[in-house]
């Protein structure tokens, strides 16, 4: 078998592998759904815990190398600090199945946090996959974006270069940031919505099924 190249993998971790739960996942200028995760010190947050204020959701796995180009540039860390100055709430969330590469345990996901000097206000722990189904999240990265409403503003890509290499963020657009400006100026949201792109979320394996890995 050929090996697939690192854009087939990116076309196919950007969305092209289907979920059955992802179907009715919430879309933008709708109610965010509402969750309850235990954090990587074992503390129950809520996104009702947030409510009042924006929050910004990150899918991760730290084994993804399109998550380590994000984080080994200090990109990521640097827009969550930058986020966390303008109070608002950053949370980082890994929905690895068990058994499955990337799956973290508190304690290792705090190694991680240590590791990687993030800044996000809790890493959430979201192992059976249901908080990824009810956002739709597909890869990692996957960002959203819900504003002091509860409504979700933002879905999509971390930026518009989908690459595992750190110096195309000289070219890249940082979506994130991009939204958080409007919001706070109260203007419009253009784009609303991007592909996301990265390694496909690790969910529990429907009916044993093997996934493309998506060379994560």
């Amino acid at each position: 078998m050929k090996k697939r190249s690192l854009h087939g993998f990116a076309l196919l971790c950007a969305g092209l592998l289907a979920s059955p739960f992802v179907a009715h996942a919430s879309k933008v200028g709708e109610p965010a759904p509402a969750f309850t995760l235990t954090d990587s010190d074992g503390k129950t947050r809520s996104l009702e815990e947030f409510k009042g204020k924006t929050v910004v959701l990150e899918w991760t796995n730290a084994d993804c190398p399109f998550v380590k180009k994000h984080y080994g540039s200090g990109n990521l860390q640097q827009q969550q600090r930058n986020a966390i100055a303008q109070n608002i709430v950053w949370l980082s969330v890994n929905s690895t199945a068990k058994g499955r590469e990337g799956n973290v345990s508190g304690a290792d996901a705090n190694k991680i946090r240590k590791e990687q000097k993030a800044a996000q206000i809790a890493y959430l722990i979201d192992e059976d996959g249901k908080v990824g189904h009810a956002y739709g999240a597909k890869t990692t990265p996957h960002l959203f974006v819900i504003d002091g409403l509860g409504v979700l503003r933002y879905n999509g890509a971390i930026d518009n270069v989908p690459s595992t290499k750190v110096e195309d963020l000289a070219r890249a657009t940082q979506y994130v940031p991009a939204v958080l400006a409007s919001l706070k100026k109260g203007e419009a949201i253009k784009p609303s919505s991007t592909q996301p792109y990265g390694c496909a979320v690790k969910y529990p394996l429907v009916n044993a099924e093997k996934e493309e890995d998506c060379g994560c």
